[in-house]
């Protein structure tokens, strides 16, 4: 008896509600326990899709996390290699510097190129012990003030030099770049021309023109061959052929 009931209940559910009324002679309970059994039905239905979506979200999430974390790896792979990058371009600064003999009021310039007025060599020290402050704004804005000031001067070059490195020590490296090119525009056979190209080529590599960059070091090594920064160009090149 039990199992032909349980007969007559799967019949129901099985057919569409008004067959089903039909069948069983349209008793309101008999439909009234179908139409519960079969919102359940479509419960769980709804449930179990519900639960596929969740499962196929959840795997897209995974694919998406493993993919960010090899993005991650590359970023800080790049990161590392950038701050390395930089700090052998400050320890070439740094050398640089202590190179550097302060203007004589009434002597020469730093690379004993030419003589320098004494107002012109005040106001050139006052500018780039800006720079070794780490006050790059100032140094920049003392620089341009001494480009104004003294636009013939010999140590023209050297400011506009030092406006570039200050924009790269700033991380401005498209205004470094272009200050430097001023450097080779303006002073092409000056001592500075060379540092600049120099510069010019850690500006292209730290905006990602590593191509660009080794082309410059290239024809600095080619067009000033006696030059300290070509002996560093040299160098660059040869560790970036190790790598």
């Amino acid at each position: 008896m039990r199992r032909f009931a349980a007969a007559v209940a799967l019949a129901a559910v099985a057919l569409p509600l008004p067959a089903a009324a039909q069948l069983f002679g349209g008793d309101e309970a008999f439909q009234k326990e179908v139409r519960a059994r079969l919102d359940k039905l479509e419960a769980n239905a709804a449930e179990r899709r519900l639960l596929i979506d969740l499962a196929n979200q959840i795997e897209l999430l995974r694919t998406d996390v493993a993919r960010m974390r090899g993005e991650v790896e590359v970023l800080v792979h790049r990161i590392d290699t950038l701050e390395k990058r930089q700090k052998d371009l400050y320890l070439d600064i740094d050398t640089r510097l202590r190179k550097l003999e302060p203007a004589v009021p009434g002597g020469t310039t730093p690379g004993g190129e030419a003589q320098a007025t004494p107002n012109e060599a005040k106001d050139y020290e006052a500018a780039l012990n800006q720079f070794k402050l780490g006050k790059y704004p100032v140094a920049i804005s003392a620089f341009e003030a001494f480009l104004k000031t003294y636009p013939t001067s010999p140590l023209a070059p050297s400011a506009q030099y030092w406006i570039g490195n200050s924009y790269f020590a700033k991380r401005d490296y498209k205004s470094a770049l272009a200050a430097q090119q001023k450097v080779l525009s303006s002073w092409p056979d000056n001592p500075k021309a060379a540092d600049a190209m120099l510069n010019i080529a850690s500006s292209q590599e730290a905006l990602g023109d590593r191509r660009g960059a080794q082309k410059t070091l290239g024809d600095l090594i080619q067009k000033y061959p006696a030059s300290p920064a070509a002996a560093s160009a040299k160098q660059r090149l040869e560790r970036a052929a190790r790598r």
